[in-house]
Parts: structure tokens; sequence; C-alpha cells
């Protein structure tokens, strides 16, 4: 979904020991990490309408499978922490890494079985290995390199994450959603041929495995932090739950990842719409990429603009933005609703590193506590489609893009008000 979480800029920590040298491998080893994310994230973009077809799911059920991949987040990202700083970074990953990859061939039973139980309880397990990789992954790709080009390196990183989301649609759509007749009185839910998502799953795995091989093979610093760190602002904070903007930020994530997953996870059913564009789920499928497309083209453009303008400001216009552009989709049919909610992708675009980035300010010693926070409000993307899916039932898909709407305004106004920082008491 989503984005991966900024790295934790710990002003006093060490060099990396050891001699200088480059570590062109392991940053190559890691951004493929990243682009992975994204895929198998977006993935289920595809996976919710077929299996929703397969098992003759209501929107609510099939919201279930991203109750089960964004609820390991906010489950297993505290104890994902203590364990990678328990194992240190590198072996953390590598753990990560065979976690994940044995969620993704637990497809193949499941399918086999033909389990919608067993397909959530794999999405959980695959979720939580993509969990500790990302707590222990986004704070080493800073120390990669010289730490003047640190924002470089992040940026290069997040749009091969970007670059998934993209990919994740179009080859889900020809693998999977592609095998999924139209159903009628010849053709029944049980007679689908569920084996589509075996291959592609399979596949992940066995990467994953590769990566976490060659990551094995490289040697990472080692790195260390100095005991004496003090806040930015110099104050007198005990703990990050504290700051007030921190916390009004954790809802911002919140909102931001359940509005991205829940319009993102319903474009195929919307666009299938009759008075929509009235698509087949494979032409849908395609369309999606644009949604996630878009979202890459704007992290670029934003971080120019992020250079130029306030942050806060930023945030707050591209809120408004896609708050404009959901409302002409629900008022409007045909291409004109499709286009508009496709390009909320490019409104999406920098929520996600500004929000942390305006939440995390100031917070010194208290970075670390602050982000594991943050990242704990990625359940949003469980939550909140959740909610969508109940909506959609009762009243409809347009109607239930009146909740991503909602998430937007917060937003807008976490950019204008909420996200400005208190003076500490001199």
């Amino acid at each position: 979904m989503a984005a991966p979480a900024p790295t934790l800029n710990r002003p006093n920590a060490a060099a990396p020991s050891g001699p200088p040298q480059r570590y062109t491998s392991a940053l190559s080893a890691v951004t493929t990490l990243f682009f992975l994310w994204g895929f198998i994230t977006c993935l289920n973009d595809i996976l919710i309408p077929y299996l929703k077809a397969i098992f003759q799911l209501s929107f609510a059920q099939a919201n279930l499978i991203n109750l089960c991949f964004f609820g390991a987040y906010f489950l297993m990202s505290i104890p994902a922490g203590k364990l990678v700083a328990s194992l240190g970074y590198k072996r953390g990953m590598l753990l990560g890494f065979v976690v994940a990859a044995i969620g993704a061939f637990l497809f193949y039973p499941a399918a086999a079985q033909r389990a919608y139980g067993l397909f959530l309880g794999a999405l959980f397990v695959l979720a939580s290995g993509i969990t500790l990789l990302q707590v222990a992954a986004n704070p080493y790709v800073a120390i990669l390199g010289p730490p003047e080009s640190a924002s470089s390196r992040l940026s290069l990183t997040q749009a091969f994450n970007s670059l998934g989301t993209t990919l994740a649609p179009l080859l889900g759509s020809a693998l999977i959603l592609s095998r999924l007749p139209k159903l009628d009185n010849a053709t029944t839910a049980a007679g689908i041929d569920i084996s589509a998502v075996q291959l592609p799953y399979l596949l992940i795995g066995a990467a994953l495995l590769l990566i976490s091989l060659l990551l094995s093979r490289i040697n990472l610093p080692v790195i260390t932090y100095a005991a004496d760190e003090v806040e930015a602002d110099g104050s007198t904070h005990t703990s990050a739950w504290q700051y007030r903007h921190l916390l009004l930020g954790v809802v911002g994530i919140f909102a931001y990842v359940g509005a991205e997953v829940a319009i993102g996870s319903h474009i195929v059913s919307y666009l299938a719409l009759p008075n929509v564009m009235g698509l087949n789920p494979t032409a849908a499928g395609n369309q999606v990429a644009f949604y996630w497309g878009a979202a890459m083209v704007g992290r670029f453009i934003g971080a120019y603009l992020l250079n130029k303008f306030s942050p806060a400001k930023v945030l707050a216009f591209n809120a408004i933005g896609a708050v404009v552009l959901v409302l002409i989709s629900i008022n409007t049919t045909g291409p004109v609703a499709m286009w508009s909610l496709l390009a909320v992708g490019l409104m999406n675009s920098v929520m996600y590193p500004t929000i942390f980035t305006l939440a995390l300010a100031g917070l010194g010693r208290h970075t670390e506590q602050g982000s594991g926070l943050l990242c704990t409000a990625i359940v949003g993307g469980a939550l909140v489609p959740m909610l969508f899916g109940a909506i959609a039932d009762i009243g409809g898909l347009r109607l239930a893009l009146l909740l991503p709407i909602a998430c937007y305004v917060y937003i807008m106004w976490y950019g204008l008000r909420g996200s400005r920082r208190r003076q500490a008491a001199a």
C-alpha cells in the first residue's frame, strides 16, 4: 500500500563499523524488496474480486483480505521491532524474507483445498513477514552509502515500490482475472478454476527466498546508536505519546492508508457498474494500474514541489484535490467517473511520506517510538475498507465513496492545523 515508512533519523547514530565500502549490492537487494512490497500489497486489489467471485462473498466478506493483510501491521509491528533489536537488522530482514515466503507458498494448499479461511491465514503469514521486513529494512536504507545522499536513495526505493503497485494489477489481471469467467446459469462459482493464484504466489515465494539468499551473502555494516541523544527542541517529554502532532499524525496515517486501499480494492467492482463503464474483470483490473501509476508519477513531482513549498500546505492541497476528484466520480458516469477516480492516485502520492515527516518532527530521542506508533496506524488499510464494504453492501459503491472523502477531509485539516507543533516550555 501503500508506501513504506520513512527511515528513523537518529542524529547521533554512529557510523557503520568497518572500512568504507560500496553498498551497491545491498541497496539493490533492498530496492528489490521495496518493489515486492508494492507488488504484493497491490496484488490484493486483484485477489479481492477474484475470491469474491469464487466464494460468492459480499463486499464486507471480501474485505477480510485487507483485514488479515493490514491487520498484521497492527499486531506485529511492535513485536517485530523488539525482534529486530535482538537479532539485528540483517538477521531481521532474512527472517522476514523466510516468513513472507512461507506465507506465499501457503497459497498453493489454500487453492488446492478451496478454503477461504486458508487464504486469509496465508495472507496474514505473508503480511507478518513483510511487516518484519519493513521494520528492519527502512532504517537500513539510509546507511547504505554516504549520509548526504540518503534522501536520494529513499526516493529511489519508494519509486520502485510504486513501480510494484503499478505492475501488479497488469500482471494480476493477465494471470488471475483472465481466468475468471462470467458467471451465468451454465457456469457456477464451484466450477471456476481456482488454481490461477497458485503460480503467481509460488513465483513470489521463490523470489523472496532468492533475494534472501543474495542478501545473506552481502556484508552489511553494523549500526550502533549513541546513548546520550537529546530531543531536537530541548523539551522534557518522556514519551512519544506526549506529542499532540504525532498522535494526530497517527490518525492521519490511519485515514490515508484506509482511503487509498478502500478505493484501490474496489476499482474493479466500481468500473464494472453499468452506469460507470460496465467493464469485465480483466479490463477493469488493467485500469487499476493507472491508479497506482499516478501515485508513482506524483512521487517524482512531489519530490520537487516539497522542496519549493511548505509540506503541510502541499498535503492539504492534495487532500482537497482528492475530495474534488471523488465527488466528481460519484456524480458522473462513463469515462469521467472512471478517470476522476483513477486520478485520486496522483493526489495520494505525497500523503504518506509527508504525514510521516510532519508527525515525527521534533521528537528527537522519541523518534523510534513515534515511528512504531505510526506503523501500527497502517491497520487503517484493514478497517476502513471493511467499513467501506459494509456501506457498499447496503447503499452501493457510490455511497461508500463518501467514506474516503471523510478521510481526506481529516488529512486536509491535519496539514493546515493538526501538524503544528507546540513550542516546548522554556
